[in-house]
């Protein structure tokens, strides 16, 4: 008997090690890829943002001198902060509102259901595109069909979104917004796990439409508002296609937001070292701002279990 269990145990262990052997095997590719493109990037990104240093040649250290002058002597960088909060106040909301709003109305049982969120899912799959991009900028362009459009319903003949500090982050945001195929399908995926009941009973309570909405319908999605809140701020702050293909950061550094800013230091201006202060600046306040969520979500984010 003890034999047998013996036997048993060192071919159970054996399949055990093959499996794992197995699991390695077919999980390298990510763990080496994230290894060597994400941590060691990111290891040398750090070490960097304390060096003055250029592309191909040795990093000069200089200690914490970068991080003081983006605080104390560039204005640029103060004002690309402020315009990337600007943005995300602005843009984040305003596309989970869309994308909410098109999740409950795509809800509806209808013959087309699945070819109006098929349709609607594209923008997101295309609007991250520079082709894109150019196109909205024809749209917004001083002779683009938006602007005729107003100066017709009465604007100044010299209105224009991207010669006006105060309206050049519209066009941005607008199509920023315009991408909410990705949140809305998991909306529309959060609206189908919410039990008909509560609206039945709440009905014959003699609830409206909009008490149901508010009552019922954002209590009970409070958990996906949190998740795709938190992804939205995050692609939020690391906004940049549009920024730089539709406005180049103008008129005025008014769309020269923190990732464009990034960019230019590090491959306009060859001033790697102090983009790469500028990358963990940011990393640093986009997971205070997520932190805060986080630990405020409990006040506002209702679990059914």
């Amino acid at each position: 008997m003890q034999k047998t269990a013996s036997f048993h145990k060192k071919h159970k262990e054996k399949f055990l090690y093959r499996d794992n052997t197995v699991g390695y095997i077919f999980a390298a590719p990510f763990i080496l890829s994230f290894c060597f493109l994400t941590l060691v990037p990111m290891a040398l990104s750090l070490y960097y943002s304390f060096c003055s240093y250029k592309i191909g040649s040795t990093p000069e250290w200089l200690g914490l001198q970068n991080y003081i002058n983006l605080f104390t002597n560039d204005a640029t960088f103060i004002n690309s902060l402020l315009r990337t909060c600007q943005y995300v106040i602005v843009g984040v909301p305003l596309k989970l509102i869309f994308a909410l709003l098109i999740a409950v109305l795509l809800t509806k049982d209808t013959k087309l259901q699945g070819f109006y969120r098929a349709v609607y899912y594209i923008p997101s799959l295309i609007g991250g595109s520079v082709a894109v991009a150019l196109v909205w900028k024809q749209l917004f362009g001083s002779r683009g069909p938006i602007i005729t459009a107003l100066k017709a319903m009465g604007a100044p003949a010299s209105f224009s979104f991207f010669g006006d500090t105060s309206w050049a982050f519209v066009p941005l945001v607008l199509c920023n917004a315009w991408q909410f195929g990705s949140s809305m399908l998991i909306f529309a995926s959060g609206l189908k796990q919410i039990p008909k009941d509560y609206y039945e009973a709440a009905e014959i309570d003699g609830a409206g439409v909009m008490k149901r909405f508010f009552s019922i319908t954002l209590p009970c999605l409070s958990p996906i508002i949190l998740f795709n809140l938190i992804m939205q701020l995050i692609s939020g702050f690391m906004t940049f296609t549009q920024a730089q293909v539709i406005t180049n950061g103008g008129p005025n550094y008014a769309t020269n937001y923190i990732a464009l800013n990034i960019f230019t230091e590090g491959f306009s201006y060859s001033r790697m070292g102090y983009a790469c202060a500028q990358s963990w600046v940011m990393l640093l306040i986009m997971a205070a701002v997520t932190g805060i969520i986080f630990k405020t979500s409990s006040h506002w984010t209702y679990y059914e279990n």
